[in-house]
């Protein structure tokens, strides 16, 4: 038995609850998961999990052997990197996740980029405006926007995105150019949800000191970006999006700002990741890589 495979795969098991789940993120058989747990609790003489039809958890004694397989996968970790150029050369796989509008408007542009200094990085992109949950998805790093309340995650500030509120020309011409948020009674916006929305017809606005938030009419709910978009491009009513996002739009006059002295609070992006002893060096050279990205977006708008 290979005793620190078996431990990464007890780890695994155990922060994922499930041989399944586990086996799919670690890209084994379920079979394999399975008996090699069976194989290292034989070993050792103890019961490391309960099985339930539903969930496996942790014994006391499992407990305590997953905070030392840590500390030992950890300390293994930092010393091959030592020895190796891996630092300097990241290499590997590396699955993050990330909102469709910065996958798509700020992360794709650049990719290329991106391969060029990380040739030996294999990246798994995954794009979905939902909260996932990287222990139990096997997800390395996430990029969040908005304020975060998820106190288990390690937080890297990447920059913040200003936000605005535009429509298409036709739009505009069909419905006139709001000067006021008050004015937005006579309008219809296209109304964005998502798990932690409170209400999908408000929107936001601050001027100086204060703030206020309108409730607008609209025809239609989206929970992802691009389409989000679509619709504003299609005249379907007014949005509130990151400006870097709909950059290109605004600048070819696919859409325009209205209510610029009344903006969207500005929203904090952050790259999230599991507390870990030591950072991989590819989660590290990817997460400078987009703080690099946005500081550049933002200074060129």
């Amino acid at each position: 038995m290979d005793r620190i495979q078996a431990m990464q795969i007890f780890v695994r098991v155990a922060e994922a609850g499930s041989f399944i789940h586990a086996a799919q993120t670690l890209s084994l058989p379920a079979s394999t998961v399975t008996s090699t747990i069976k194989s290292l609790e034989k070993y050792l003489r103890v019961r490391l999990l309960n099985r339930t039809t539903r969930r496996v958890s942790l014994t006391p004694e499992g407990a305590l052997y997953l905070t030392q397989c840590r500390q030992i996968l950890d300390l293994i970790e930092q010393t091959e990197s030592s020895l190796t150029d891996s630092v300097t050369r990241p290499q590997g796989r590396l699955r993050v996740d990330m909102p469709g509008g910065i996958a798509h408007f700020v992360v794709m542009p650049n990719l290329k980029d991106f391969y060029r200094r990380y040739p030996d990085i294999y990246l798994m992109i995954g794009v979905n405006d939902r909260r996932v949950d990287l222990v139990q998805e096997g997800v390395d790093c996430v990029i969040r926007t908005g304020e975060l309340n998820d106190s288990t995650l390690v937080a890297r500030p990447l920059g913040r995105f200003r936000w605005i509120t535009c429509a298409s020309p036709a739009y505009l011409e069909e419905k006139g150019i709001p000067q006021t948020p008050e004015d937005l009674s006579h309008h219809r916006a296209v109304h964005y949800f998502s798990g932690h929305t409170k209400r999908a017809d408000e929107m936001g606005f601050v001027s100086g000191t204060k703030k206020m938030s309108v409730s607008v009419s609209g025809a239609a709910a989206v929970n992802e970006t691009g389409l989000y978009i679509k619709m504003c491009l299609e005249g379907f009513g007014l949005a509130q999006l990151a400006e870097t996002v709909v950059s290109e739009h605004l600048q070819e006059g696919r859409l325009i700002e209205v209510l610029s002295d009344w903006q969207p609070a500005s929203v904090p992006v952050t790259l999230l990741y599991p507390h870990q002893r030591f950072l991989s060096p590819t989660v590290r050279a990817f997460a400078d890589w987009v703080a690099e990205l946005i500081r550049d977006s933002n200074s060129s708008i």
